[in-house]
């Protein structure tokens, strides 16, 4: 076996490797690169009611029948008057604004996007542990597809020619936008 049947041969295995991985990856880098237009892990959905008045209620009480009433059962996190008459509740995921005389309620939910909550949760690494390593080995894995990929085509398209070109083209993108940015 001569070394461009070696290379082509690590470059396909290489390829059907790493294609669900690199599509997972594709899909979630998309998504947050927009992430100052939108949270790509988490849609916002606001809900409101009226949970019935609050009046008559002792203050260490307030709170947990609060809670009660809209059904949230999620870790408290903070508590503020907000304004008179009015309470904020914050919890895991959700923050909850009550006019205590009125018992009328907002809600805004924090809830995982489906798909995209996974695979952004893979892509931005956090799980740690095991999944670092896993990680590393995919990125070692494209640089070796990168590599590899240069000498599968002989002659005028592969590297001695058109593919060089393209090389130096794919190489000057990055640098002119770390040129323009920084």
């Amino acid at each position: 076996m001569n070394w461009r049947h070696l290379n082509r041969t690590i470059h396909r295995d290489l390829g059907y490797l790493c294609c669900g991985l690199t599509l997972i990856y594709v899909i979630s880098g998309v998504a947050v690169n927009h992430v100052d237009r939108w949270n790509p892990s988490y849609r916002l959905t606001r809900i409101e009611s009226n949970i019935g008045s609050l009046t008559g209620i002792t203050q260490e009480k307030l709170v947990p029948e609060i809670m009660q009433r809209v059904g949230e059962n999620r870790q408290l996190k903070n508590v503020f008057s907000s304004a008179p008459g009015e309470m904020t509740v914050f919890v895991e995921g959700n923050t909850i604004v009550v006019n205590l005389l009125s018992g009328n309620t907002v809600q805004e939910r924090y809830l995982p996007r489906s798909f995209l909550y996974e695979v952004n949760f893979l892509h931005l690494n956090h799980p740690k542990k095991l999944w670092t390593w896993f990680a590393d080995l995919y990125a070692i894995g494209l640089g070796l597809l990168a590599i590899t990929g240069l000498f599968v085509l002989q002659g005028r398209q592969g590297i001695k020619g058109r593919g060089a070109v393209l090389v130096a083209v794919g190489l000057s993108v990055p640098l002119f936008f770390l040129w323009l940015y920084l």
